[in-house]
């Protein structure tokens, strides 16, 4: 059952994301995938499953913690609203990868992105944060004339 108002405890848990977004080997991560990811095709996306691929293991990291942070949201462990006011950054990510979003679930687990895609389409803060960040890859995507 969705939280209707926040509390202390999404206060802990905001704060504690934020904690350990700070921590230096994620830091690094998405620091990677933020400024050296920008896939154009599938097999941009692709090329980052591979083991052998050197932002693989950022690719790995920053997935999946995403994915378990934004676990809080679909399952109404956190305040849905509250909760993405602070934490859209992973959505940034879902953004530049949603164009392939059927071809990767197809090749790779149908699971995929999902609490990613939950909250772009079910909260009002994280639909407009995913279109937002759609609107700036496409942006930094554009031909420059």
């Amino acid at each position: 059952m969705p939280k209707e108002i926040p509390d202390h405890h999404d206060a802990e848990l905001v704060f504690r994301v934020y904690e350990m977004r700070r921590e230096e080997v994620l830091r690094a991560s998405r620091d990677t995938l933020n400024q050296k990811f920008w896939p154009k095709t599938y097999q941009d996306v692709a090329a980052m499953l591979k083991p052998d691929n050197p932002m693989n293991a950022a690719w790995r990291q920053v997935t999946t913690y995403w994915e378990m942070v934004y676990g809080t949201v679909r399952h109404g462990i956190v305040h849905a609203e509250y909760f993405m006011e602070s934490n859209g950054e992973g959505l940034f990510l879902f953004a530049k990868v949603h164009p392939f979003l059927a071809e990767l679930r197809n090749n790779t687990s149908p699971f995929v992105f999902r609490n990613a895609e939950w909250v772009a389409t079910h909260t009002a803060t994280g639909e407009r944060v995913f279109w937002v960040a759609t609107g700036r890859i496409k942006a930094q995507q554009a031909p420059r004339v």
